[in-house]
Formats: structure tokens, C-alpha cells, sequence
């Protein structure tokens, strides 16, 4: 399949293509590392940073991306916003694979034990560093939307998990944004994580989202019609463009537990087939790890993101409920 030349582009981590546009319109431009974009310009403005590809087989966002870049640097004086742009796991994206040798965004911490010599553990410092030095010195708002699609299937196509960190205000705004996007459903997560968006919005003070956009397919056999929403969203995100005035408001849930895999004897009582966001009654078994067992704790929860084939020690799960 010949891909658009601005999906081709993005996916390999190349923005020669926009780079000069933005110069030519007067923005500051830089790129501190592989697969990392800044354009920039007045330090009040707001700033945002949008990441596509930290799993490299979730493709769907690399080409909402891309087309939304290809369409603002043809008019980049619309851009009123100070943008970054990172392109996550660049060798994963160009193997089709999920991640090389550990999940990326598992990463972003300081404390990495045995994972340290990792490839993904210097990407992720990489992202960080650049991130922190892109937001440092911002005055406006901080947003952050790192975009993905789901390994299995969802009851919700599109849902968001917000981290902890993030306060009252600019966490209705993000729910707001969200619900005009598109996103069905939201997940607020009281706990800390190792994920980008948690990096951000725990380290660095931006309110940020993990935004997953359907399912895994390959690059260049996504439905981007599907996220119009979404892709509009961004745009006016990025352009500061009003919102409508009467989004549909997101379904929220919270994170009530998250299951753990402790050794090689963790099995989980669901199979691939199972959506995320499926309900389970009150004491309903949900995995096993030698001798402890997982059961359902509340009168009923839904099963996220569940992956018995994490790494021991990562996160094979969350147990959600909804909100209020």
C-alpha cells in the first residue's frame, strides 16, 4: 500500500516537509531529538504537546496527525498555539511492533531497576528531557494529548485516561475538550503510573490525557473518517478556535484497582476476545497469581486494558467503576 506522503513522512519520524513553512511564517523551530518537533513563538500563548507512536503498532493517530500538520502548514499563520510533536517509538513504529524491547510507556520514571539498559528507557528519557525543557518554558496553559489505540476491542471505541495530579478546573476543561473530541468515556486514575501523560501531568504540571482512538490495525488501513471528531477537536485546539457549545459529555469512571502480574503463574478468567469496559458482578473472578486471587470487590466493576502478557511487575489490568 503507498501511503500519503504526510502519513509516510510522520511515521518515519521526517518533518522536513513542514519545517520550512514554519520558519518562513516566523515561528521558532526546533527539533532536540528524533521524532521531536517544536514550533514556537510567544511564551504566553498556550502550549501543547501532542505524541503519536510511543506504541509502535498503534497507527490510527500517526495519520490523524499527519493530516492535521500537512493542513496547518499550509496556512501556518493559523497556528496560535506553541506546539510540540513527538513521534514515540520510532523503531518499533518502523518494525510494526509494539515496542522493541520493553514497553515505552512503562518508562517514564527515574526509578527503572533492571530495565534502565533498555532501548526504551533512553527514548524515554529523550521525551522527557525535551518535554520538560518545552513546557519549562511555557506561560500560558499546558495541554498534553498522547494519542493510541487499543490492543482488543471496547464497549467504548474512544476513551481517555486522565492521571492523578491534575487539579479541579483544568480537569473539567480537559473532560470538556475530551467530550467534543469524541470520546465516549474518561477514566480518572487516583494512583501514580509511569506513563507519559502521567509524566507530564505529575512532573510538570500539564493537564494531560492518554486518548485512545479505536483498535490496532496497520498503517495506512485506519478509518480516520471515524475520528472526525477527534481530528476537528485538535484543530481547533491548535488554532485556538471556539468549541461548540454542546458536547456530549464524556461517561466517568475511576480506577478502583489495579491487578498486577507477579510471576509466571498469572492468569487472567478473560480471553482475547473480551471488550475493555466489560462488566463484572460482585465477587467474580478476575485473575490468579499462584495463590492469590483477584476477585470483584464492588457490586459491579469493568474491566480495562487487560494484558496477561506484560512483563512481572507491570500492570496487567485496571478494575474501574463509574464515577459518582
Amino acid at each position: 500500500m503507498t501511503l500519503p506522503p504526510a502519513v509516510a513522512a510522520l511515521a518515519a519520524a521526517d518533518f522536513s516537509g513542514i519545517v520550512p513553512r514554519f520558519v518562513a511564517a516566523g515561528f521558532a523551530v526546533s527539533e532536540p531529538a528524533a521524532g521531536v518537533l517544536q514550533i514556537v513563538s510567544d511564551p504566553s500563548r498556550a502550549s501543547v504537546l501532542l505524541s503519536v507512536g510511543v506504541h509502535g503498532d498503534e497507527t490510527a493517530p500517526i495519520e490523524l496527525l499527519a493530516h492535521l500538520l500537512d493542513a496547518l502548514a499550509r496556512e501556518p499563520q493559523q497556528l496560535a498555539v506553541n506546539l510540540m510533536v513527538v513521534v514515540g517509538n520510532i523503531a518499533a513504529i518502523r518494525q510494526a511492533r509494539r515496542f522493541i524491547d520493553v514497553d515505552l510507556n512503562r518508562l517514564f520514571c527515574r526509578e527503572r531497576g533492571l530495565l534502565s539498559a533498555v532501548a526504551e528507557a533512553a527514548r524515554a528519557d529523550e521525551l522527557m528531557v525535551a518535554s520538560s525543557a518545552f513546557f519549562t518554558r511555557a506561560a500560558g496553559a499546558r495541554w498534553h494529548l498522547d494519542l493510541h489505540t487499543a490492543i482488543r476491542g471496547s464497549l467504548y471505541p474512544t476513551f481517555a485516561m486522565i492521571p492523578e495530579g491534575i487539579v479541579d478546573a483544568p480537569r473539567q476543561a480537559l473532560i470538556t475538550l475530551l467530550g467534543h473530541a469524541g470520546i465516549a468515556a474518561v477514566i480518572l486514575n487516583r494512583s501514580a503510573a509511569s506513563t507519559f501523560s502521567a509524566y507530564t501531568a505529575a512532573q510538570l504540571g500539564v493537564t494531560s490525557a492518554t486518548v485512545e482512538l479505536g483498535q490496532v490495525s496497520a498503517l495506512g488501513d485506519n478509518d480516520t473518517g471515524r475520528f472526525a471528531a477527534a481530528a476537528a477537536t485538535l484543530a481547533r485546539l491548535l488554532r485556538d478556535d471556539s468549541a461548540p457549545t454542546d458536547p456530549v459529555a464524556p461517561l466517568v469512571f475511576e480506577v478502583v484497582r489495579e491487578i498486577i502480574k507477579h510471576s509466571e503463574a498469572f492468569r487472567m478468567a478473560f480471553d482475547a476476545t473480551t471488550p475493555n469496559f466489560t462488566a463484572l458482578p460482585r465477587d467474580a473472578l478476575i485473575a490468579t497469581d499462584g495463590t492469590q486471587v483477584y476477585r470483584v470487590e464492588h457490586d459491579e466493576e469493568r474491566v480495562v486494558f487487560p494484558n496477561p502478557a506484560v512483563r512481572i511487575g507491570f500492570r496487567a489490568g485496571l478494575m474501574v467503576v463509574r464515577s459518582g
